[in-house]
């Protein structure tokens, strides 16, 4: 037990041991970065200057089923706290339940929406019961490293960005009192932009600010509605997230570093959001949507300081730089970068079509109306999560398709496996080709990623949520198909003799094989899929994430510790179009450019 004081917001500035502390912090997510290189990135950090870890936790990751815990290996939170402790860093912890960064229904579990009623975010009984059931085994995990406990967690957020929702004035008290009820005593913070600030607070609970420039007087107005506390700009954008189809964008390393500076010379403390972003690994990307609905990519690069591979970027130098001047001795030696190599091409040696693969799926639900992902009866009855969802039924006629807007994300029509056409938030009408008899009709769902951000999050149930009309009559009668691509289904289809060689014409969608093989240690690379259309992409049953030609993402980051010496199989599900190879290279290539900083909407939000 430490005899210390803790972090204090009793002043102007912050005090940690009884003694004036500003707060230099940085956020890594342990969720995002392959846990062979935590200590790597952790390294990075404290060799940048920064004193101060934070890190999100995401209850999607952590309880993927209702009462089923998960904080072993990759979601080791314990692992990730204690080497930042021995490392010389302290910890601020952002627990949620709610975290949003860019992160699938901002990290709480799809399981929830099984309840047709659920009210996120709210002190809604069923959203309760579960945060209450999700912070017993949370705090009592993270309780033994809290600084009165001798460890290196000086603060703890109460939620997050609440004042961007604001939809029910008991919540953050009822958040707040999760964690003091468990016996959490540091320092709590809440963490809201501009527009937040002014609905997100709680009492007793140390306000924070989010931006990404000094516009608006913004560091003024936060003195202003907290006289005599320490400031601090708890999430200062480095840089900014990409979705599909747009450019990716990037914060020019002289204009964050003139922001940085004036924030330090004011006295305030900062948190570089992100220090180092990581990748957000298989499904688990978010979306936006403020009118229109705009899923991310699976790279967390955000033009962070350390690029998504680890990379040391111009940011990072120029805040080395500037860090050292807050130190009185020098900062510790930069790391060496990490190794990489472009390996050779590999060949598509095998494919699997889709239709083939659902013999290793958990056999269909029958429904006779279409019934939505969260409310399957797969998962020990928690519903399907994310991936693929696949409904079949039987049509006797062509003519007009209509989905009433009912399709979350995207489809792929088909009939009698022949692809006809897609049907979107944009599209919802297709016509169908005419044909005798009975026809099998079938709708290939993608859930591309649950809103993370915004008023919608009670909206986010994928697949098909209503009726589709076939010349205006709905269609029943439903074979339903969970095609969520875990890896014990990745695994089935690996060790199946369904596969077929490459002298047939391969079917779409499907399953192409490819082997690499490696000599030595594995080292990173990034996969190149020009060629391709759209799917997702397994490294030795490791889902990597998705791939889709419209960009802005064009590589998917492979760490090495995922690579084995000798034999490695790459999986790529494919759904509209196939090369004959993969590619490999030693850099991404990230396009055409925007910069942030001449964006209004970062200002906005």
């Amino acid at each position: 037990m430490s005899d210390m004081e803790g972090l204090r917001a009793n002043s102007s500035q912050f005090t940690l041991e009884r003694k004036p502390f500003r707060i230099l912090g940085g956020s890594i997510h342990y969720f995002r970065v392959p846990r062979a290189y935590w200590e790597d990135r952790l390294l990075k950090m404290k060799a940048c200057g920064l004193n101060t870890l934070t890190t999100y936790v995401p209850w999607n990751l952590h309880e993927p089923e209702r009462g089923t815990f998960n904080f072993q290996d990759q979601l080791d939170l314990k692992a990730f706290v204690t080497l930042a402790a021995d490392m010389g860093l302290w910890v601020i912890l952002r627990p949620g339940p709610y975290i949003c960064a860019e992160w699938e229904l901002g990290g709480l579990p799809s399981w929830l929406l099984q309840d047709k009623g659920m009210k996120l975010r709210t002190t809604y009984p069923g959203f309760v019961n579960a945060v209450s059931l999700y912070f017993d085994k949370l705090v009592s995990l993270i309780k033994p490293l809290m600084f009165e406990e001798g460890g290196p967690i000086i603060a703890v957020q109460v939620e997050n960005e609440y004042g961007s929702y604001a939809k029910d004035d008991k919540y953050m008290p009822f958040i707040k009192n999760c964690l003091e009820s468990r016996g959490i005593k540091e320092l709590l913070l809440t963490s809201d932009n501009w527009e937040g600030l002014r609905y997100g607070g709680v009492e007793g609970v140390l306000k924070t600010i989010n931006l990404q420039r000094l516009s608006f007087g913004a560091i003024h107005h936060l003195a202003e509605i907290q006289p005599q506390k320490p400031l601090m700009v708890m999430e200062y954008w480095s840089g900014w997230f990409d979705v599909w189809g747009e450019y990716h964008h990037v914060f020019h390393a002289e204009d964050m570093l003139a922001v940085v500076s004036e924030i330090l010379e004011r006295g305030v403390s900062i948190n570089l959001y992100m220090f180092h972003g990581g990748t957000s690994f298989g499904f688990m990307n978010g979306a936006m949507d403020l009118g229109t609905y705009k899923p991310q990519v699976t790279s967390y690069d955000y033009d962070a300081p350390l690029s998504e591979a680890g990379d040391y970027t111009p940011k990072y130098q120029l805040l080395r730089n500037l860090f050292s001047q807050y130190h009185s001795e020098p900062l510790p030696e930069v790391p060496s970068p990490q190794e990489r190599r472009a390996y050779d091409p590999v060949l598509i040696q095998q494919h699997l079509s889709l239709w083939d693969s659902l013999h290793f799926t958990d056999k269909p639900f029958r429904s006779d109306r279409p019934v939505n992902m969260e409310n399957l009866p797969v998962n020990n009855n928690n519903g399907q999560s994310y991936g693929y969802t696949l409904y079949e039924t039987t049509i006797t006629c062509g003519e007009s398709l209509n989905s009433g807007n009912n399709i979350r994300d995207r489809a792929l029509v088909f009939v009698d496996k022949q692809y006809v056409g897609t049907l979107d938030y944009k599209t919802h009408e297709l016509i169908l080709p005419k044909g005798q008899g009975e026809r099998t009709l079938s709708l290939l769902v993608e859930n591309c990623g649950r809103v993370n951000y915004g008023k919608a999050l009670d909206e986010q149930r994928k697949g098909i949520l209503g009726d589709i009309l076939l010349n205006h009559n709905p269609l029943r009668g439903f074979n339903i198909f969970c095609l969520d691509m875990k890896p014990g289904f990745v695994k089935r289809i690996m060790s199946s003799g369904s596969w077929k060689s490459d002298t047939e014409v391969p079917s779409l969608p499907g399953f192409f094989l490819a082997r690499l093989h490696v000599d030595g240690r594995p080292k990173d690379t990034f996969i190149r899929l020009p060629g391709w259309g759209k799917g997702a992409v397994f490294v030795n049953g490791q889902n990597l994430g998705r791939h889709w030609f419209v960009g802005p993402q064009h590589f998917l980051y492979l760490p090495g510790p995922w690579l084995r010496s000798g034999e490695n199989q790459i999986i790529v599900f494919e759904e509209q179009k196939v090369d004959d190879k993969i590619m490999f290279a030693e850099n991404p290539e990230h396009g055409r450019t925007i910069d942030v900083y001449k964006l209004p909407f970062c200002t906005l939000l």
